[in-house]
């Protein structure tokens, strides 16, 4: 007698297209095995709500456009299409537009890197960069350490890849160097293969923080002896408020940091264009993958970055965002010592765009969000910028966007949301909701 023929099985042990039926997705038994590290933010619908005029959100990472020279850049987008549209609006190379390199080696040389042209890639923004490069250096399993907490954008790209992110502390002079050396030896003795070091030293997102100049070195010296590779991710670094430009990793160890920048935050987020700058042979990979994902970045938009470079004052440029920056941080800083309830501490960035703020005990951020919302105000929950969801009595707050007097009224609302908070805590005392581990997709709302 004839054995019944079996269903096809799938790797949960549920028959073929069982799980499709259950869901409302009837293609989810095809997707690759990485999208079930590619989660959409479940704040993202708050955030639709919190785009409205009347909330003042604290939570994009948006920077405020209103001091670009728009005329005069409305007529350099003329003058491109009129003289040069043959070649802005045709395809172009992988590697970027030559002029466009070389004036990005021009920007990173204020912060004491010397490179070659040759060696800049031109992406579609940092992000892609980022993106690339974690493709082309992870396997599934690998090793990531990253700062805790870290950009979520990285995080995203690093869970799609099926990267293992280990997060190593920062204190107020930003990553500590004997924990990452922990990290790594652990790492070791546990027969994990660390790949890379991922890490914002400038003005770091979401922390605000800064990797202090004499932790620099120590911290390459460190990625060296364990075989390590540095990812320097830098978009904040020429928007030091006291005019202080601190010394590039990439500028002490060229062979073993790859430098990620972008125009997002010193001229215009739109464009998306941004640069790896990696040693020769990454920089071919890099080229190849960068292909196979864009085949080029937009050349109509390289060559307006470098129109802008060649025929602006982008330096005075960034001199003026420097000084918009600094006055919304002041701004917050004060609102912040004026209406925040005791327990609260926060961060004191001397660049950048963020604060990271840390409620009392027993307060919940994400769980706190939509009661925020409801008064008017918004941000983004500490969980989002850790791989295992911790983070839940952290907030980021970010004054790059909203005015002065917006900041003051939004941390004015926020600081009465936390203490009705502290209310009922103190009241009903702590019920907190499961900690769902992993990141969440980046958005402009967590950017």
């Amino acid at each position: 007698m004839e054995s019944p023929e079996l269903p096809p099985v799938l790797r949960g042990g549920q028959p073929q297209g069982a799980r499709a039926q259950r869901s409302l997705d009837p293609h989810l038994d095809r997707y690759a095995e990485r999208t079930a590290g590619m989660t959409a933010s479940e704040i993202r619908a708050l955030f639709s709500v919190a785009s409205r005029p009347e909330v003042v959100s604290l939570a994009g990472g948006m920077p405020n456009l209103a001091a670009l020279p728009m005329e005069s850049l409305a007529a350099e987008v003329a003058r491109l299409v009129t003289a040069d549209g043959q070649t802005a609006l045709q395809y172009g190379s992988a590697h970027g537009v030559p002029e466009l390199r070389e004036q990005i080696v021009e920007v990173m040389a204020l912060e004491g890197i010397s490179a070659h042209p040759d060696d800049v890639v031109v992406t579609v923004g940092s992000q892609m960069a980022l993106d690339t490069v974690t493709r082309i250096f992870c396997d599934p399993g690998d090793v990531i350490i990253a700062e805790a907490p870290s950009y979520v954008g990285a995080l995203g790209s690093f869970a799609a890849y099926q990267a293992e992110v280990v997060h190593v502390s920062m204190d107020d002079e930003g990553l500590v160097p004997d924990d990452l050396r922990d990290a790594l030896e652990a790492a070791e003795r546990a027969g994990k293969r660390v790949k890379f070091l991922y890490t914002i030293p400038n003005f770091h997102n979401p922390g605000g923080v800064t990797l202090a100049v004499r932790r620099r070195a120590e911290v390459l010296d460190i990625c060296a002896r364990h075989g390590v590779l540095v990812i320097e991710d830098n978009p904040y670094g020429l928007l030091g408020f006291d005019n202080q430009i601190y010394p590039a990793l990439r500028a002490d160890d060229p062979d073993n940091v790859i430098y990620l920048g972008s125009f997002s935050k010193i001229f215009a987020s739109g464009l998306r264009v941004g640069w790896a700058l990696a040693p020769h042979a990454v920089r071919e990979k890099l080229v190849l993958a960068s292909e196979s994902a864009t085949l080029c970045p937009p050349t109509f938009n390289q060559l307006l970055v470098s129109r802008y470079l060649a025929t602006h004052d982008w330096k005075g440029q960034i001199k003026s965002y420097r000084e918009v920056y600094r006055e919304r941080r002041d701004a917050m800083l004060g609102s912040l010592e004026q209406h925040m309830p005791a327990g609260c501490e926060w961060t004191r960035p001397d660049g950048g765009f963020y604060v990271w703020l840390t409620a009392p005990e027993g307060v919940d951020t994400k769980a706190m969000l939509p009661r925020a919302i409801t008064k008017r105000v918004a941000y983004v929950s500490g969980t989002a910028f850790h791989a295992n969801g911790s983070g839940s009595r952290q907030m980021r707050l970010s004054f790059c966007y909203p005015t002065p007097d917006r900041i003051r009224e939004g941390v004015r609302r926020l600081g009465g949301v936390l203490q009705d908070e502290l209310e009922l805590l103190n009241t009903f005392g702590t019920v907190r909701p499961p900690t769902l581990g992993g990141p969440q997709a980046p958005s402009p709302d967590t950017a």
